[in-house]
């Protein structure tokens, strides 16, 4: 009896999952086409620009804006979890030596991992909502804290505890920095910070809910979080496209160092989206941001903005590849005076509060994901060779000179 094809029927997927709808959310959603999207009912990006970080968290986590009262009541419990464990505070020196500089979301994710298992966060299957919240503002407090403190014990710093007064932006510069920063830089990260706080069902946020549809903690989804949103084709790539505007340097010369990339067969980090069909509303609020902010950096990149677009239009004809978040982050970030090694980090700060958002959305459904592959592999059943057969085939195909 020879089997080739599968035992039941199977819908085959396109690439990516691309268009497949695989839950219901109230978090938000993008609307590629239109270039725009938002949280809960409302415009993220006016949300960015008119409230601060802690309010727009207190709306994804409780689905409402906060009065005066829950948003004074939320900056205190996110004041508390920015407290680091002392078990964890003594391990994070540790952590801090491993691994390549540009490895910060993987020293991340081992001190995430090792908070949730000191602070026995439990499965989130059957557990009230109240109590995933809690464990979700834990890490959104705890995060930046964590963040901040890897990186200065890796240049040979003390880390700093948390500035609630400065605001999210604010606090997390003088986290990573040690300086206080000025008005205008507070306000430029912070509006980053809540414009990054979601998008969708992007990777990092389905790996994230895959984990919690298994019913496990909230530490284990972020993680799992962390760990996609590291790949330089989701959360890692501002400080890429900060060093492609470094590698052009002027705008006379972007056009050529498009082609060249372009014929090699290489992204060009900071442009496309894989939803957007137009500019990505998030980088042309931080273009206002970083044009407001001023100096040669911005002007550079307004430039080289321009000449990139004319010549990926060109080369790439019925293509859609505009500006995307990552190009004027880097440009903002590098302007506030944090290290391009920080910047994915800054991304995935903000990104905390969409992932528990999500988390908590998803352990209120019991349906674990179980999507079915494909076998393309040969064909089934062969029968099963002998150990001895395997051993004289692998001989026979040995190299010459093998010492085997």
């Amino acid at each position: 009896m020879t089997t080739t094809q599968p035992s039941q029927n199977h819908l085959i997927a396109p690439p990516g999952l691309k268009g497949v709808v695989v839950a219901d959310t109230g978090t938000g959603d993008v609307r590629g086409e239109e270039g725009f999207y938002h949280f809960r009912e409302y415009s993220a990006v006016e949300l960015a620009l008119t409230h601060s970080f802690e309010d727009v968290c207190h709306l994804m986590l409780e689905g409402t804006l906060p009065t005066p009262e829950q948003s004074a009541a939320l900056q205190r419990t996110l004041a508390e979890a920015a407290v680091l464990p002392p078990e964890l505070v003594e391990l994070l020196p540790t952590i801090a030596r491993s691994g390549p500089d540009r490895a910060a979301l993987a020293r991340l994710r081992t001190a995430v991992s090792h908070l949730g298992a000191l602070e026995s966060f439990g499965p989130t299957y059957g557990t009230e909502p109240a109590q995933v919240r809690a464990q979700v503002l834990r890490l959104v407090g705890a995060v930046p804290v964590i963040q901040a403190a890897l990186h200065r014990l890796r240049m040979g710093r003390e880390p700093l505890t948390a500035r609630p007064e400065l605001g999210a932006g604010g606090s997390w510069l003088w986290l990573v920095t040690g300086q206080e920063p000025g008005p205008a830089h507070q306000a430029a990260i912070g509006a980053y910070l809540t414009s990054t706080i979601d998008h969708g069902f992007s990777a990092s946020t389905f790996a994230s809910r895959v984990v919690t549809s298994a019913g496990s903690d909230v530490a284990s989804a972020v993680c799992a979080a962390i760990g996609t949103f590291a790949g330089p084709l989701h959360g890692g790539a501002p400080d890429r496209a900060l060093d492609s505007l470094d590698e052009i340097g002027r705008p006379e010369r972007a056009r050529d160092w498009v082609r060249s990339k372009v014929a090699a067969g290489d992204r060009i980090m900071g442009f496309g989206h894989p939803v957007y069909r137009t500019m990505d509303p998030r980088a042309a609020m931080l273009r206002d941001i970083a044009t407001n902010l001023g100096g040669p950096l911005a002007e550079l990149a307004v430039q080289v903005e321009q000449e990139v677009i004319q010549a990926l239009a060109a080369l790439k004809p019925g293509r859609e590849l505009h500006t995307n978040v990552e190009y004027y982050a880097g440009v903002v970030m590098e302007q506030c005076g944090l290290p391009r090694e920080m910047f994915t980090p800054t991304f995935a700060t903000a990104r905390v509060v969409g992932w528990g958002a999500h988390i908590l959305e998803q352990s209120q459904d019991s349906k674990i994901f179980r999507p079915s592959a494909r076998y393309v592999g040969p064909a089934v059943p062969a029968p099963v060779p002998t150990p001895e057969s395997v051993s004289q085939s692998s001989s026979a195909i040995a190299p010459s000179g093998s010492t085997g």
